[in-house]
């Protein structure tokens, strides 16, 4: 029975989780360096300045999936560039946009494993709370987590065979992640709420909330199309 392209894609990204939850190479380094920042940043936060770690608290978070995120873009195709098993992989019977969607689909699961550990950090060393709109908090995540894998996948298969791959990766990355990390940032602070000068908690304006995240759906959207089109010329190149 022909399997479908997600399904195919499925595997692909089951095969890359399977390795790592054997060796837990790069999910324990993304994780503990992930905690590392936020333990770092919360201890020069001023205690008795709840405001500024308010502020500060969903730029740190981001600021976390994106550089542990882009230890995990560098060792993408690694493993079969290692054992030279990528023309074999390439050589499979499944299309070669299966492989594109199940190398992101297991990096936005990498991603996310980050954020499950990292966003409660935050929360509780900084006493944020992150988790007032858990289900908006959640979507947000996973559209940025999503969205840095497509545009990270693409890259890190254009680098592969380069010899420098390590230091270009995030000197090209990054331009193109700034608008989707800026924006996560600003939804995720906007989650917040904020506090009058009474004391009193004012929730979010969700039409503003909504606003912002349609534009991280699109911003998939549109990286997931390009990425498509483009992801088989590189590969073959």
């Amino acid at each position: 029975m022909r399997t479908s392209l997600l399904g195919q894609a499925w595997r692909i990204a089951w095969k890359d989780l399977r390795v790592e939850l054997r060796s837990l190479e790069i999910v324990t380094t993304m994780v503990f360096f992930g905690v590392l920042l936020v333990v770092i940043f919360a201890f020069t936060f001023p205690q008795n300045q709840p405001e500024v770690a308010r502020n500060a608290g969903p730029g740190l978070l981001w600021i976390a999936l994106g550089f542990t995120g882009t230890i995990a873009l560098g060792r993408a195709f690694d493993r079969e560039r290692e054992n030279d098993t990528l023309r074999a992989l390439m050589l499979t019977p499944v299309p070669r946009l299966a492989i594109f969607l199940g190398k992101a689909l297991a990096m936005t699961i990498l991603e996310l494993a980050v954020a499950v550990v990292c966003t409660p950090l935050i929360a509780l060393f900084l006493d944020v709370p992150l988790f007032s709109y858990f289900g908006a908090l959640a979507l947000v995540i996973f559209l940025g987590c999503l969205g840095f894998a497509l545009v990270g996948t693409v890259f890190a298969a254009t680098l592969l065979k380069v010899r420098s791959r390590d230091v270009l990766l995030p000197i090209i990355l990054y331009p193109l992640l700034i608008p989707m990390l800026s924006v996560a940032a600003r939804v995720t602070k906007m989650l917040l709420g904020s506090v009058s000068s009474t004391g009193k908690a004012i929730p979010p304006d969700f039409d503003q909330v909504w606003s912002w995240m349609s534009f991280l759906g699109i911003y998939d959207a549109v990286f997931l199309v390009l990425s498509m089109w483009i992801f088989e010329a590189l590969v073959i190149e």
